[in-house]
């Protein structure tokens, strides 16, 4: 799949079919409209393209909300349903004052060389959110285009969305929260030095880099870590680290069974059960039993459903 880091990049092309979204988490509803978006590239025999945003619109307003994937995770996950091409749009003061009306002639129609639009039902765009499936449709005869609006699924009565998945997770509804992406839910990131104090205490951590100022898990949870092809069970840690004075949100696993040096690998850690909440402790000894406490329960959850490792 092509990466094209802004509009100015984009060469010129005879035809698309496109979507337009932040995508984040690429949950079941998302692939509804992904998979129609394919199959319709396939059958006219035009690239299909996905655009999406380096700074989402609502981070730029200021409703920064935690992400459910980082941007190279959604990036492969679009690869692997097979888009064409993943047209990366820096969503900033400029780009939020085109109307609507612009974007559409401008951009998709002029720059873009949109042939088939899909969008979902609550999709909006343009100055103010005044565009709409209804103005794309109204615009769509004269521009040469066709337009599909995609409706949200629905599961256990209920809407799926990123914002639904956020509330899930904050629980420790896994489960469901499975059911609703589609997959596991998981981080992954680049094992990085840290400040290596859980050996001190017989417990050394694995530190991922996972780079958000928001997480949509804070707390203590029994995680299976894949590393390469080999899948290992552990417990993490994913918040402040308050008793020692954090200030950063960090992801530290403890790998059961495991010696190995990664250092530098890209791992996934993938959440199976919350344990508990974060919490600042009187003393550092008070730490390390909590950490004998939160291993043993997530030994005990791994030999329940029968994985060891």
């Amino acid at each position: 799949m092509e990466l094209i880091r802004g509009l100015h990049n984009l060469k010129h092309q005879s035809g698309c079919v496109l979507t337009i979204g932040n995508f984040d988490g690429i949950h079941v509803g998302h692939q509804e409209i992904l998979k129609k978006l394919v199959s319709t590239a396939k059958n006219k025999s035009i690239p299909s393209l996905v655009i999406s945003f380096s700074v989402t619109p609502e981070s730029f307003f200021g409703r920064t909300k935690a992400r459910l994937s980082s941007f190279r995770d959604k990036h492969l996950f679009l690869e692997s349903l097979g888009i064409d091409k993943h047209l990366l749009i820096r969503f900033n003061k400029t780009f939020s004052e085109i109307s609507a009306e612009s974007f559409i002639n401008q951009t998709l129609v002029k720059k873009i060389g949109v042939k088939h639009c899909f969008i979902g039902d609550d999709f909006r765009f343009g100055k103010d959110r005044l565009g709409d499936f209804s103005m794309l449709q109204e615009m769509s005869s004269e521009n040469g285009y066709l337009v599909d609006k995609i409706n949200g699924v629905n599961l256990y009565g209920q809407r799926i969305s990123s914002s639904a998945i956020r509330k899930l997770l904050s629980h420790g509804d896994f489960k469901k929260a499975e059911t609703y992406l589609g997959r596991p839910f998981s981080i992954s990131g680049r094992v990085a030095h840290g400040e290596k104090m859980g050996r001190t205490i017989g417990f050394p951590t694995a530190n991922i880099s996972i780079r958000r100022k928001l997480s949509p898990v804070l707390g203590v949870y029994s995680v299976l870590v894949k590393i390469n092809d080999t899948t290992y069970s552990g417990v993490c840690n994913i918040g402040k680290r308050p008793t020692i004075g954090g200030t950063k949100v960090l992801l530290e696993v403890f790998i059961f069974n495991f010696s190995q040096e990664i250092y530098g690998e890209y791992v996934t850690v993938v959440f199976k059960q919350k344990n508990r909440d974060e919490f600042k402790f009187n003393s550092f000894e008070e730490l390390k039993n909590q950490i004998q406490n939160d291993v043993e329960k997530s030994k005990e959850y791994f030999k329940s459903i029968g994985f060891l490792n």
